[in-house]
Parts: structure tokens; C-alpha cells; sequence
């Protein structure tokens, strides 16, 4: 994977790499941890119990709602002032918050802290893979940046694994202090080559709203949202909410919600890593995406047929739709692709996290489907149809990006 990158290169390039990975594992360590500790730290707050999904659900929107913002700031300041900055101020913001979080006395606060953390990790992943994309030979970077992305979902189960032995705000103590100590490796890396090259030039970086300029840009735009938005209908709705649809099924035992996030994040893990491979082997991004969307699309469909006989073929459900989402890193790496460098962070920021702040209006509609009479299963089904329709949309009418050089600038 680096043997054609220059000796004197190779070991800045693995560093950084190394960087990106774990920035991701403390990244998503830190967003799922809501997920993983609503009911304990919701209940000792004293909510009550017919008011923990509420709750939740509110809670869950101020951090997408942090996410989409953070999207567009982090994205902006890394075309405008470099990746490594993006990288390294957005761990350390949400590294505080998330130390904040364990202090919180009331659900009002939470809501605050949470949009602050989702505000922080809205930085990282865009700009990891950008400088992991930039800094790797152009037909090997998806390799580069599913092993960041593999690395960085496994955050997810070790998680469960902090959530299930340490009380609640410690868990948010622990995630805090591993992020304040990634910031240590800061020293001795460098900026992106492609980086320092346009920020030499006269071409303007980072102008958001150039996304948004024609027809023509907001569409492309549009269309690389869209492709994303079957992996946060997974974790955000179907693993998150897995007690309330378990008893749904009938099972005698509800579902634990940290372990379904367990199990689906160790087969995304899985999934990342495979479809980077995959990727590499028949040169597409788009159809390897195509392949893992139809998988996903089954798993949905195993999830509330198979998922219903037993506990233990619930949690083979969440295992399977979690290796059938392990396209985010090429979903990532091809919105980057899709761009110049002096939009390529922006893309590749703002995208995740507009994918993320999306759970909004999905939870929105899903509460609306609820509300209408179709229940708890057939408002996700029927959330789930639409989703999977707008992303198959988009993914038809994004180019093909594997191979291309990133070496181009972005002009009106």
C-alpha cells in the first residue's frame, strides 16, 4: 500500500495514518456514548421511565443538530486554514465536552453538552480522510482511509465494553481523557502537500456556499448526502431504538441497546475494511457501494422477520446490517474525491455530518409515522423505503471517482 510512496515520505505518511485512525476511535467512542448510556444517565438524571424515549430523541437531535453545524465549520476552516488544524481542534473540542458531559445535573445541560460534543466530532473524520487521501498514491488511498475508517468504528465496542463496567459520567471521563491524549501526537506531523500548494494560490478555499451556487453544484451536492443516509437510519434508528422494537417483536427479553451497538459496529468495522478491498479489486467506488446498499436493504428486511424468533437471532440481525454499512469510508473518500483541493475538506466534512444531522428530520417523520397509527415497525419500514430510495437516487447520478488525480483546484 506505501511501497510507491518515497522512503523519506512513508513514515510521515504511516503516522499520519495512525493519527486519523485512532482520531476516529475516540470519535466515534464519543458519539455513540449517548446511545450507550441514555437510560442509566437519563434515569439517574430522574426521568421518567414512559419519558426515556422522548427524552432521548431530543437529546439525539441537539447532537445531530451540533454535528451539522460543526459540518460546516470544521469543513470551511479546513480548506481556509489546513487539515491538521481541523483534525487536532476538533478532538480537543470534543475531548472538553465530552469531560463536561460527566459533570451534567439536569437534562437541560445534557442537551447543551451534547450538541457541544456533536459540535467537536463533526471535525475529525473529513479531515482525516482528507489528509489520508491526499497524502496516499492515488490508487491505493481508499485502502488508506478504510483502515482509518476500520480502526475508528471499533471505537464503537470498546465502548460498550466502558459503558457496561464504568458508571456513566466516568465513561464520558474516559472517552474525554483518550481524546486529550491523542493531542500529544500532534507533534512532528505535517500538512498536506496539495494543501500548501493552494493555499499558495490566489484561488478562494473553503466557500461553503459555492456548494450551493447553481443548480448543477447543489445537486452534486445533494446527490453525495443522499448516498450516506442508509448508514445513520441504521445506528440512529434501528440499533439505538433496538429495546423498544425487540419487545415489539415479542421476545421475551429486551434487546440491550449497547450491546446491539456492540455487535453492529464490530461488523462495520468488518464491513469497512472488506469494502475497501473490494473497492481496490474492481477499481468503483459506485458499484461496490451499489453491492453493500442491497445487502443493507436484506439486513433491514432479515431484522424485522428473522429478528423476531430470538434474542440471539436479533443480535446475528444487528451483526449483519453492521457489515452490509461498511461502506462510510468509501462513501467519505468518494465525496472528497468529488472535488478540489480547495473544497476537498469542506466536501468531505460537511457531508458525514450533513448524513448525520439528517436523523432529524428522520426522527422527526419516524415520530410523524408513529403518530398516523403505523406503529413502531411499519413507521421504521416505512422510513426505511424512503430512505433507501433518495440514496439509490443519488448514488445513479454520482461520477465514478476511483483513480482520479486530486491534484485540481475548484473554479466558478
Amino acid at each position: 500500500m506505501l511501497a510507491s510512496i518515497h522512503p523519506s515520505l512513508r513514515r510521515q505518511t504511516l503516522l499520519l495514518i495512525v493519527v486519523a485512525a485512532l482520531g476516529n476511535f475516540v470519535d466515534v467512542y464519543d458519539l455513540l456514548l449517548f446511545s450507550l448510556l441514555r437510560t442509566p444517565s437519563l434515569t439517574a438524571l430522574g426521568v421518567p421511565p414512559d419519558q426515556l424515549l422522548a427524552q432521548g430523541l431530543r437529546i439525539l437531535n441537539w447532537q445531530a443538530l451540533g454535528l451539522l453545524l460543526g459540518g460546516v465549520l470544521w469543513g470551511v476552516l479546513g480548506d481556509k486554514r489546513g487539515r491538521l488544524s481541523v483534525l487536532f481542534g476538533s478532538i480537543f473540542l470534543y475531548s472538553l465536552a465530552n469531560i463536561l458531559n460527566g459533570l451534567v445535573t439536569s437534562v437541560d445541560q445534557y442537551a447543551f453538552l451534547r450538541f457541544l460534543s456533536g459540535l467537536g466530532l463533526a471535525g475529525e473524520l473529513g479531515a482525516g480522510v482528507t489528509l489520508v487521501a491526499e497524502i496516499m498514491p492515488t490508487e491505493s488511498r481508499g485502502l488508506g482511509t478504510s483502515l482509518v475508517a476500520a480502526v475508528g468504528v471499533l471505537g464503537g465496542a470498546v465502548g460498550i465494553g466502558v459503558a457496561g463496567k464504568a458508571e456513566w459520567r466516568h465513561a464520558y471521563f474516559i472517552g474525554g481523557g483518550l481524546g486529550l491524549a491523542l493531542l500529544a501526537l500532534r507533534v512532528g506531523l505535517a500538512e498536506s502537500s496539495l494543501f500548501k500548494r493552494a493555499a499558495e494560490g490566489t484561488v478562494e478555499r473553503g466557500r461553503f456556499f459555492s456548494l450551493f451556487s447553481s443548480p448543477k453544484h447543489f445537486m452534486k451536492y445533494l446527490k453525495i448526502i443522499c448516498i450516506g443516509l442508509p448508514l445513520w437510519y441504521l445506528i440512529g434508528i434501528l440499533i439505538t431504538f433496538c429495546p423498544e422494537f425487540g419487545l415489539s417483536f415479542g421476545l421475551s427479553v429486551a434487546p440491550s441497546a449497547g450491546f446491539a451497538v456492540a455487535v453492529y459496529y464490530i461488523g462495520l468495522a468488518v464491513g469497512d475494511m472488506s469494502s475497501g478491498l473490494i473497492s481496490q479489486h474492481f477499481k468503483s467506488r459506485r458499484k461496490v457501494i451499489a453491492g453493500f446498499m442491497a445487502f443493507q436493504m436484506l439486513g433491514v428486511g432479515l431484522y424485522f422477520t428473522l429478528g423476531r424468533a430470538s434474542l440471539e437471532a436479533f443480535y446475528a440481525c444487528c451483526i449483519f446490517v453492521g457489515v452490509a454499512g461498511g461502506y462510510w469510508a468509501l462513501f467519505v473518500t468518494m465525496g472528497a474525491e468529488q472535488y478540489g483541493t480547495n473544497l476537498r475538506a469542506t466536501v468531505a466534512t460537511t457531508a458525514p455530518n450533513m448524513v448525520r444531522g439528517a436523523l432529524v428530520p428522520m426522527t422527526f417523520a419516524f415520530s410523524l409515522f408513529r403518530a398516523h397509527g403505523l406503529g413502531l415497525s411499519g413507521s421504521a419500514l416505512l422510513l426505511g423505503v424512503l430512505v433507501f430510495a433518495v440514496a439509490l437516487w443519488g448514488l445513479w447520478g454520482t461520477e465514478e471517482s476511483f483513480g482520479r488525480d486530486l491534484d485540481y483546484l475548484e473554479r466558478d
